[in-house]
């Protein structure tokens, strides 16, 4: 083997003579092999890329490639000793860890995770953790590729299409349109706009901060210019969102439906993305004069870009270390065990459907059923639901029809696809305000040996007041926190095979001098009757047979 030499050229590190050794190899087979124990999340990633909100993504690991090479042809060729390589190694198997609590808990979005855990470990073991460490930018970059969890993709959905409806309408306010917001509901009289998911930013936001990553980090200015350029990304989406939405809205009040829908197909996607870029360059430009700098925008900009392409012939110089024979032949086991194993199967869950809860229940009784709106139902995506109004027998004989409670049970076979989503987030897309919210454990006031802890909110709307409980039923358990709840699914699924559960909620209406103690007193009431039937509707696992 010839030894490495290094010199520099106008500049340059001059790439190093070696001849094809086993080092490529081995890169090629343990990417071979990433494929294999990746698999569920390469899917899920090739899923997520189908949305509009993360249609940008199959351009993101070509950036970053661009990103890591460009970089690459300014770091020389060193030799790297074999203490250095073990950091890689360790990232490297908190990988292949990270994939297998995915595949055993059958969360994708856990695997899709991974995936850029071990592209960071094979940089560390090809190049050490001196030289593999400057490369973070390029690695970092790839988290733009990865879809949201649910659970955060739904709050900030719900969250940015809150903002931008507000602003939208102050906006269609401003050209002197009466207009009224009613959660996300923009009535302007004759006509009435929905603010879907659709129109909540995530579409501009996500390839707009992806853009503003890669121009902060090619930007030459100091370093407070790239973090005012970061911070700035998603304001900008959401205002030039909120600016599409309030055009709309002052459209359809002067030309009517046909008109309105056609802007906003014009507005859609790359106009809107345009838009933002051109105001992200006005603000580094203005940066800059500000500062007084001699840089014009193109000098501040790195666009370099020659001697990229010949960096790609570095990978001969690739070693077979022992770290990457050792984590090769990790992946290797791991993907071998893993396509022999059996499949984990799931017992059928044994449940009642929820239609079937009792119409009378110990002197309270049914007196109606809800119906979800078709696009609430979608949104909810859950299984099996209920939405029943119980009173008690006097109430109804005194025809108190605000002591009312609505029992509403979603339940979900599978929640690692989206599963359960909090009142905290949905609520608010019904016009409610939440006033007030408490987490007690109301397992006394139930009956119940075992703690129940609910959220207790006080929500409001106008002149309407509620109260209500929910909290999220897990087989393996019971949280207030959506973000606990996640984790009982990982310890339900790993210790339990089960990945089933609901979220309930109780509501009533808050009437008159006292009504807030008598709406206590009525939720409690409910509890008492609906706790011990729940576990024939919702399985729990080891729950008492009682009822």
């Amino acid at each position: 083997m010839t030894m490495i030499t290094e010199g520099r050229s106008a500049g340059r590190f001059s790439l190093p003579v070696r001849e094809l050794g086993l080092g490529p190899v081995l890169l090629f087979v343990n990417c071979l092999l990433a494929v294999t124990v990746f698999w569920q999340g390469f899917e899920e990633l090739f899923r997520a890329w189908q949305l509009a909100e993360y249609s940008h993504g199959p351009m993101i690991p070509i950036l970053s490639g661009l990103l890591f090479l460009r970089h690459l042809k300014t770091v020389p060729v060193r030799e790297v000793a074999a203490y250095e390589r073990l950091p890689g190694l360790g990232v490297l198997m908190l990988a292949i860890s990270m994939a297998l609590l995915g595949k055993l808990t059958r969360i994708p979005d856990i695997v899709t995770y991974s995936i850029i855990v071990w592209v960071a470990g094979i940089l560390l073991i090809s190049f050490g953790w001196r030289t593999g460490k400057l490369f973070w930018a390029s690695v970092l970059h790839l988290v733009f590729m990865l879809p949201l969890p649910g659970i955060v993709y739904w709050k900030v959905s719900i969250h940015l299409r809150s903002v931008a409806s507000e602003f939208g309408v102050w906006l269609v306010q401003l050209a002197n349109v009466p207009v009224y917001l009613d959660g996300n509901i923009i009535d302007l009289g004759v006509y009435q706009l929905h603010v879907a998911d659709a129109c909540s930013g995530l579409r501009y936001l996500f390839p707009i901060m992806s853009f503003t990553y890669i121009f902060a980090t090619l930007y030459r200015g100091p370093v407070w210019h790239k973090a005012v350029l970061l911070l700035a990304a998603m304001p900008l989406a959401v205002f030039m969102n909120s600016i599409r939405i309030g055009m709309i809205g002052v459209l359809v009040n002067y030309f009517g439906l046909e008109h309105a829908m056609g802007f906003s197909h014009i507005m859609e996607g790359w106009v809107i993305f345009i838009a933002c870029i051109l105001m992200m360059f006005g603000l580094a430009k203005l940066m800059l004069m500000m500062q007084g700098s001699p840089m014009s925008l193109s000098q501040a900009l790195d666009m370099e870009l020659s001697g990229v392409a010949p960096q790609l012939a570095r990978i001969r110089n690739f070693q077979a270390s022992k770290a990457m024979i050792a984590g090769t032949a990790v992946m290797a086991v791991v993907a071998a065990v893993w396509a022999v194993a059996p499949t984990r199967t799931v017992a059928e869950i044994d449940r009642q459907p929820l239609n079937s809860i009792p119409t009378v229940m110990n002197g309270w009784e049914m007196v109606r059923r809800g119906n979800l709106d078709p696009r609430v139902e979608q949104g909810l995506g859950a299984d099996d639901y209920v939405s029943a109004f119980f009173m008690s027998t006097d109430a109804i004989r005194a025809g108190k029809d605000a002591q009312h409670v609505e029992l509403f049970v979603a339940w979900y076979a599978d929640q690692t696809r989206g599963g359960i989503h909090s009142p905290e987030v949905c609520l608010p897309s019904g016009g409610f305000e939440i006033a007030e919210l408490t987490r007690p454990d109301v397992s006394a006031a139930a009956g119940l040996d075992e703690p129940l802890p609910v959220n207790r909110a006080i929500i409001e709307k106008g002149y309407e007041r509620h109260l209500v409980y929910y909290w999220f039923e897990q087989y393996g358990g019971r949280t207030a926190h959506d973000y606990f709840a996640k984790m009982n699914l990982l310890q339900d699924a790993v210790l339990l095979g089960r990945t089933d559960g609901a979220l309930m909620r109780l509501t009533t209406p808050v009437v008159g001098e006292n009504g807030i103690a008598e709406a206590e007193a009525r939720l409690q009431e409910m509890l008492q009757r609906v706790m011990p039937r729940l576990h024939r509707y919702v399985p729990r696992h080891n729950a008492p047979i009682t009822g």
